[in-house]
């Protein structure tokens, strides 16, 4: 059974920094591509960020691209985001996401096959 968990959320100030981790168990880790993804209170999920399956290939949307940095460990089949200098429109649910190498959840936008349930950020200015 593949289990996702993402971890790290919570309330900050604006200009403050937090890391998000996501384990993921259930699957071969580095077999598989990895993002991000948030969702703002009544709107649609959108794509922060994605990472190859050996971390060549990575990806920031317009709005997050010099604040937020993507990594991942394939040894420990862990996910992370470090956001820095948080503004208060990051507020929303995190989402970390999986899909098989190749598929083209990076390169292409398609969906990706498993989810995790979410993590609240908070941002107050």
């Amino acid at each position: 059974q593949v289990q996702v968990v993402e971890s790290g959320g919570g309330s900050v100030q604006a200009g403050e920094s937090l890391e998000l981790s996501c384990t993921v168990s259930g699957l071969t880790f580095r077999d598989y591509d990895m993002a991000w993804f948030r969702q703002h209170h009544g709107q649609e999920r959108e794509k922060v960020s994605c990472i190859s399956w050996g971390s060549s290939y990575i990806t920031y949307s317009d709005s997050v691209k010099g604040r937020f940095t993507i990594s991942r460990d394939n040894a420990k089949n862990i996910l992370y985001l470090a956001m820095n200098n948080l503004k208060p429109e990051d507020s929303a649910m995190y989402y970390c996401a999986a899909a098989k190498k190749g598929r083209g959840v990076c390169t292409q936008g398609t969906s990706p096959q498993y989810w995790g349930q979410g993590t609240q950020v908070i941002v107050s200015s």
